[in-house]
């Protein structure tokens, strides 16, 4: 079945000047659109009915949020996944993160098709060096390493519960990842390689045809390709950086995107006068809907008591 996709022009919905801007996610249960700050410590949530902004401090950088239940989320920062009450401030629970590696910290996460939390840890100084690695936590809130060898992961974007798009930044290259039940790869293979003109290759999402938008950072644009690697529309900004992008809205099919200063130089920031803002693109393509964090009854009662 062939189709067209059609977008609007990029919309500043946030001039929010974030330095790395990143993890978007739209949480359907508070009508917001919720982005962080890597190196600002902040989280941003915007309410796209009412348009109100709240900004969240923390005391360390943050890679990702996910959604759990009402106010509660789960926050990827430097070195542990945080739960917390952020109407409160309430810290629930935490669970460390590579300890055994001072120097790396969480960077992407999102939640897949069946509610389970997939992330990256990549080397904080942003040094050329493979001590990234790719985990999935599961309902039990058991963690487990599916891959390795990442110099600045991100992603992932989701086809189904076996099989994902997970990128290497610094590589240039997103991979097709396929697993089994028990969280070991089955199959791993380029499906697509950046060249120098296209930036790198950053968040990413999926429409419910199966196409692939995909962030390019240094690029000013959103790229979106079929299941086959082909590309079929791009979206320009002007912005240089983008850096994340999540289907929201009543219908899913409006596309909220952020973005990042971060590497610019004073002539690229005054070309590209958007750079680090939030926006918003009106679509004619559905997102899928929105995973919390599917969790067993029994974690979820010993975490919401």
């Amino acid at each position: 079945m062939k189709y067209k996709i059609f977008t609007s022009k990029p919309k500043c919905v946030w001039k929010s000047n974030n330095i790395l801007g990143e993890g978007t996610v739209w949480v359907k249960e508070l009508n917001s659109v919720f982005f962080v700050d890597i190196k600002k410590k902040k989280i941003f949530s915007f309410n796209i009915y009412n348009k109100k902004k709240k900004i969240i401090n923390l005391n360390k950088q943050i890679g990702f949020l996910a959604h759990i239940s009402k106010s509660i989320f789960i926050l990827g920062l430097e070195d542990e996944l945080r739960v917390v009450n952020l109407k409160s401030g309430k810290i629930i629970n935490s669970i460390p993160i590579e300890k055994n590696i001072p120097n790396n910290r969480i960077n992407d996460g999102k939640i897949d098709t069946i509610g389970r939390l997939w992330f990256g840890t990549m080397d904080n100084k942003e040094r050329s060096i493979k001590t990234g690695s790719l985990y999935c936590l599961d309902e039990n809130l058991n963690l487990h390493k599916v891959d390795s060898n990442y110099i600045v992961p991100n992603g992932p974007a989701f086809i189904d519960a076996k099989n994902f798009y997970h990128t290497d930044s610094r590589k240039k290259t997103i991979y097709k990842i396929r697993v089994n039940k028990s969280f070991k790869i089955t199959k791993k293979k380029i499906f697509l390689k950046f060249n120098s003109n296209d930036g790198s290759p950053d968040g990413m999402t999926i429409d419910s045809n199966k196409n692939l938008w995909v962030c390019h950072f240094h690029g000013a644009c959103i790229s979106v390709f079929n299941k086959f690697g082909k590309k079929i529309h791009q979206i320009g900004f002007d912005a240089k950086n983008i850096t994340n992008c999540t289907f929201a809205g009543k219908n899913n099919d409006k596309l909220f995107i952020s973005s990042a200063t971060k590497s610019m130089t004073k002539s690229e920031l005054k070309k590209y006068r958007y750079s680090g803002a939030f926006f918003s693109v009106k679509t004619n393509m559905k997102g899928f809907t929105a995973k919390s964090l599917f969790l067993t009854n029994d974690k979820k009662r010993s975490l919401l008591r």
